[in-house]
């Protein structure tokens, strides 16, 4: 059958067998058949409560600033336990000694830490944030020729390392070719050196400077350019 238009065109649509509307109904009903799945990822946050059993890790801390040690206690929550999001994460820290000497601001500083912890997110700052709080009186060398500028840095340093035994930090590491050239400049300086009755209480030469970077009694002159033979530190590049 042939119609024929008298007026104007201005708007068409083209006709189909079942209306729009059931057609849109029908997908609203599909997509509430099948909801969105979850995510049941747990995330950490101040708003997650403590389990009632913690596992954590204890480090002594012995400086010549006290005849007593200080044991420092970290505890780690386990998140998404048994599935392929599992992660360990610090969760609190304790600090027990004898010396009472820093007891206020030791109680202080855990609590602060814990509720850092607590927070989530990226907590790894911490550890540079405290190593980098230096003592009016001077620091102290550690065994091993490590440099500490205070009692608060060497909390730091424990910190540091029970992060990096969970997995939280990552340790970098010399590649092939740093340790090949360590090794060679050690080997250089010990024969040059004759240091066959090496210092007790560091694993680095005699005579050995303190590095910049890694903060250790480790850097060396060699061929008139120091060098670290703990991290591979160079003045020449």
């Amino acid at each position: 059958m042939t119609f024929k238009i008298e007026k104007k065109i201005v708007d068409y649509s083209v006709r189909r067998d079942e209306p729009q509307e059931d057609t849109q109904a029908a997908a609203a009903n599909e997509v509430q058949a099948t909801p969105a799945a979850q995510d049941n990822v747990v995330q950490l946050h101040e708003k997650l409560k403590r389990p009632e059993m913690l596992i954590g890790s204890t480090y002594k801390v012995k400086t010549p600033l006290s005849e007593h040690a200080l044991y420092v206690t970290i505890n780690d929550i386990i998140l998404n336990a048994g599935t392929e999001n599992e992660l360990r994460r610090p969760f609190e820290i304790f600090i027990n000694s004898k010396n009472m000497d820093h007891f206020q601001w030791i109680v202080a500083l855990t609590r602060i830490i814990s509720a850092v912890f607590r927070k989530g997110g990226d907590v790894t700052f911490l550890v540079e944030e405290l190593r980098s709080v230096f003592d009016p009186r001077g620091g102290y060398f550690k065994k091993g020729g490590k440099y500490m500028p205070s009692l608060v840095a060497e909390i730091g340093d424990a910190i540091e390392c029970h992060m990096r035994m969970i997995g939280l930090l990552k340790d970098d590491g010399l590649d092939e070719h740093q340790k090949k050239l360590v090794a060679e400049k050690r080997a250089q300086y010990e024969s040059a050196v004759n240091t066959a009755d090496t210092e007790a209480a560091s694993d680095f030469p005699e005579g050995a400077r303190l590095c910049g970077k890694c903060q250790t009694k480790a850097a060396i002159v060699m061929d008139g350019c120091l060098t670290c033979l703990n991290c591979g530190e160079s003045k020449c590049g």
